[in-house]
């Protein structure tokens, strides 16, 4: 005990950290997400490996092994668009980030829009801008560049406006334009039953750090959408103690 107290040193303590804050937050990254069951199914093909050279299965080895020396690229193949987000958010971390932007108001202007078209059962996608730049979408869209508000807002996704069907992009606290058109999601994992403007939110938050906002015109429940996982069914109140935390 005295020899291992001994041979301590700091840096081998701030070695432990750091890999098991990697690993901390790579689990809670890829939870819930299709990364999870392929990380799992990695693990099964390990562990046929280690059995095989265990029961000297020879031709099973030979398989696996020569598929394991190239396991870095299968990961990298397999993993891209997780590993993509997880850059962004490491790049988008307190020392890289800038201020989302928003100001109170601008949540309660937005939190009574999606009440007002829930209500009514208008089908609606807003998509916050943080510190990932969407501006291949907005240019893609129609020009609006003006303050957000609850009427506005509400007037553009009613059924006889001709950019309902997009998405409105708010960027730098200003709503940037409307009718934007957003990535479908392609995770097999996510439910059949959800509509084109959810896949649309899950799609573009699965490739930013953006915060998404959706109202269904199916049965008027409010969504938020944030690093490809929905939270659904929430009230005035839920919505903007969300809204909030992440954008204020």
């Amino acid at each position: 005990m005295q020899d291992l107290i001994a041979n301590f040193r700091v840096e081998d303590a701030v070695d432990v950290g750091v890999i098991a804050f990697l690993v901390y937050h790579t689990l809670d990254l890829i939870r819930g997400t299709r990364a999870a069951r392929m990380l799992l199914g990695l693990g099964v093909v390990f562990l046929v490996f280690f059995t095989s050279q265990l029961f000297d299965l020879y031709t099973v080895n030979w398989v696996l092994d020569n598929f394991l020396s190239s396991i870095l690229l299968v990961i990298i193949v397999i993993f891209q668009n997780d590993i993509r987000r997880a850059l962004t958010q490491v790049g988008s971390g307190p020392f890289f980030g800038g201020d989302h932007g928003l100001q109170r108001g601008d949540v309660e202007e937005v939190v009574r829009a999606a009440v007002t078209m829930a209500t009514k059962r208008v089908g609606a996608l807003v998509v916050f801008e943080r510190d990932v730049g969407l501006s291949e979408y907005i240019e893609a869209g129609t020009a609006v560049d003006a303050a957000i508000s609850r009427e506005l807002i509400v007037s553009i996704f009613q059924p006889s406006s001709p950019v309902h069907d997009g998405a409105i992009i708010v960027s730098n606290r200003r709503m940037a334009a409307a009718g934007c058109f957003l990535p479908l999601t392609t995770n097999p994992n996510v439910s059949k039953a959800l509509g084109t403007r959810h896949r649309a939110a899950i799609g573009v938050t699965e490739e930013t750090d953006a915060v998404v906002v959706v109202v269904s015109e199916e049965d008027g429940r409010i969504s938020l959408v944030r690093s490809g996982r929905l939270t659904r069914d929430l009230d005035a109140a839920n919505l903007r103690e969300k809204l909030e935390s992440l954008l204020v």
